[in-house]
């Protein structure tokens, strides 16, 4: 009988964004390795973009969770809502040989303890460290603690810990998880549906910027629309389009309304191959992340993706996004400031086709989801293997 691999994640598509896509480029690598997959996540909203994925030998059992106004599953009570049916959804059905969860620390709690009933070894995949974030927000000290022992504690009882760093790795083996149970797998994005776009883009007038991903606090995406705000005052032709959702999403729209109503969109949520087509029509792809926001590591899918389309990015900020720009030179990088930012689209040079393909080649290269996958599956597989070696299998 193939290996039966679970997964437990509290999005997964049609939901959008970097968690989904890569939990399902993991469940496909998983599947060509000759096991079977079984997704246990949420249903997804009812305006969710894209249809439901129907990958052969994958498995995906939706059950009602709480989302916000923006149709994620972000906050405690929202968290706890998919986390405490998911321990009893595990409890169900044949035995997995496996199980991988994402954050946050209580899914991973919720997957050790169901492991601990049933014998099943577990794999952290681990994008970020939520408690560096929370230090960073200023979260009060009684929540931080709690946070901090909820996440160690999932990270230790894993048999294997994904890491998408190294900085992201080391952080994990601080948490005090052995150096042999982290592996660095990388991330990316899809290279089929993140392309360059057919024909010639950027030959129309002015110059054209695209937002693609989370607008949370840790990004501060304002620092765009405020910048579009300055070039439109003196004159010059600047649009920028913002895809995606997330805490400051509404206060973004807000704010395009009153200070750059006629040059700013925020059309939500889009499926990824709208993203695709955005970016790779874009003169200039833009990314941030606020300095010193505890997020500096994460790995940086708003530049693979852009990279992937042949479209340069702006980065403004701080962390593995900007050093990525700088060592693939994929476009340039800015203080987080208005003015900054500015200055640099002032100057902004619409890159050819030979700088297009330069890009694509780098993502292809670097960015590439699939090989994180392949990577990812490899680990996944071999807790799997581990552990009816130990006699504690199927």
């Amino acid at each position: 009988m193939p290996r039966l691999v679970r997964i437990v994640t509290r999005t997964y598509p049609p939901d959008v964004g970097a968690a989904p896509f890569r939990l399902r480029a993991l469940a496909r690598a998983l599947v060509a390795r000759g096991a079977e997959v079984e997704v246990l996540t949420a249903r997804p909203p009812a305006a969710a973009p894209g249809d439901e994925p129907a990958d052969a030998g994958v498995r995906v059992l939706r059950a009602p969770v709480l989302r916000d106004g923006d149709g994620a599953v972000r906050g405690y009570l929202p968290y706890l809502s998919f986390d405490v049916p998911a321990l009893a959804r595990q409890l169900g059905g044949r035995r997995p040989d496996v199980v991988v969860h994402e954050p946050p620390p209580t899914t991973g709690l919720a997957v050790r303890a169901a492991g601990a009933l049933r014998g099943v070894p577990y794999v952290s995949y681990v994008p970020d460290v939520w408690s560096l974030g929370a230090a960073a927000a200023g979260a009060p000290a009684p929540v931080l603690r709690a946070l901090r022992v909820a996440e160690g504690a999932a990270l230790r009882g894993a048999a294997a810990v994904l890491a998408v760093t190294a900085g992201m790795a080391e952080e994990v083996r601080r948490a005090g998880v052995g150096a042999g149970r982290v592996h660095v797998v990388g991330n990316g994005v899809d290279t089929d549906v993140f392309a360059p776009a057919a024909g010639t883009p950027g030959t129309g007038p002015g110059l054209v910027a695209v937002y693609s991903g989370t607008m949370s606090e840790w990004q501060r995406a304002e620092v765009f629309v405020r910048a579009v705000a300055l070039l439109r005052a003196e004159g010059r032709d600047v649009r920028l389009t913002m895809v995606g959702a997330g805490v400051d999403a509404a206060r973004l729209r807000d704010l395009a309304a009153r200070v750059a109503p006629d040059a700013v969109r925020l059309p939500g949520q889009v499926p990824a191959r709208r993203a695709a087509e955005l970016l790779a029509g874009a003169d200039v792809a833009l990314a941030s992340l606020v300095p010193g926001s505890g997020y500096d590591l994460m790995a940086p899918t708003k530049v693979a993706a852009a990279a992937a389309c042949g479209t340069p990015v702006l980065f403004a900020g701080a962390g593995a996004g900007r050093e990525a720009v700088l060592a693939g030179d994929l476009g340039a990088v800015c203080a987080h400031d208005p003015a900054a930012v500015a200055a640099a689209l002032r100057s902004w040079a619409r890159p050819d086709a030979a700088a297009r393909a330069r890009l694509r080649e780098w993502a292809l290269r670097h960015g590439s989801l699939a090989a994180a996958a392949d990577r990812a599956a490899d680990v996944v597989l071999a807790a799997a293997t581990g552990a009816r070696g130990r006699g504690s299998g199927a």
